[in-house]
């Protein structure tokens, strides 16, 4: 017999595998208005505001990746689709420190790999649109890719492993995220990008092995979370699997059903966008901000 919940008034109502009952006390009206006020991304009628907006953002992300040594030298980028021009993203200039960018900095470049519009510094790392290009045309529903050189997801990308779901974060990836197993120096060939595009596939990350990490996403926002949790998985198993094998033990793993269940909640496009927001808050407090400049 499936199970059932009791609403407020009284009356029982089943409980389908994987979704959690209204909470005691709530009609589902009521449910229904709260679910409608939670927070969205903004929307736009102009495009040109849109872009503005969004690359606001991404000047924000980068000063997140650098506040978090999200860096190494000039490694690592971020991309935005234009919403101008769907076939440009904005990208960093190669070699501006993550956090000195600027809205004001960013460069567009086209889906031949010029640099048609943007900031004084307008060189462009060819690894970032080699990886990036193929990824934003295989998946017209990603807006922001990252990638970078982070010290834990390198190091557990050197394993060449996916991450086991040992925590309720974890559980944002379960399913959801693949092991690019093949190293061949810089990304510099195009065959390269696609295939780091073709094995992502339709998750929202990637493990390039012996390299680092790669997330995507319907937003900005939820594409850094994803960035910045997934590095914190790594630095949580790493450290999980060494305490464990100095006893001759091994870290617990979530089952599939209740990890497939906790990724519906934690794991969403709007989830993700949301979990970001108070590093975009305390960002933005913290440089004043300045990388609206």
């Amino acid at each position: 017999m499936a199970p059932h919940a009791t609403d407020s008034n009284g009356d029982s109502q089943p409980v389908n595998a994987g979704e959690r009952p209204h909470e005691p006390g709530v009609k589902k009206n009521l449910a229904a208005q709260g679910a409608l006020n939670f927070p969205r991304p903004p929307t736009f009628e102009d495009k040109y505001a849109e872009r503005d907006f969004l690359k606001g953002r991404l000047a924000a992300a980068f000063r997140i990746f650098g506040k978090y040594g999200f860096d190494e030298g000039v490694a690592g980028h971020i991309t935005l689709r234009d919403p101008v021009q769907p076939d440009c993203f904005w990208v960093n200039p190669f070699g501006v420190a993550f956090s000195m960018i600027n809205k004001s900095d960013l460069i567009l470049v086209n889906h031949s790999g010029e640099v048609i519009d943007g900031g004084p510094v307008r060189l462009l790392n060819q690894a970032a649109y080699m990886i990036h290009s193929a990824i934003h045309h295989a998946r017209p529903d990603v807006i922001c890719a990252a990638h970078s050189h982070s010290i834990y997801g390198r190091t557990w990308c050197s394993l060449g492993r996916k991450i086991d779901t040992l925590t309720q974060d974890a559980c944002a990836f379960h399913n959801d995220h693949v092991v690019y197993d093949s190293f061949n120096g810089v990304v510099l060939a195009e065959k390269e990008g696609k295939d780091i595009a073709a094995c992502l596939g339709d998750k929202k990350a990637a493990l390039l092995q012996n390299h680092g990490l790669l997330t995507v996403g319907h937003t900005v926002e939820e594409t850094i979370f994803w960035f910045v949790s997934l590095e914190k998985c790594c630095h949580s198993q790493l450290m999980a699997e060494a305490a464990a094998s100095s006893r001759g033990e091994h870290p617990i793993i979530i089952g599939d059903e209740e990890a497939t269940y906790t990724s519906r909640t934690v794991g969403s496009h709007r989830a993700g966008w949301f979990s970001a927001k108070p590093m975009f808050d305390v960002i933005h407090k913290e440089t004043n901000g300045d990388y609206l400049q």
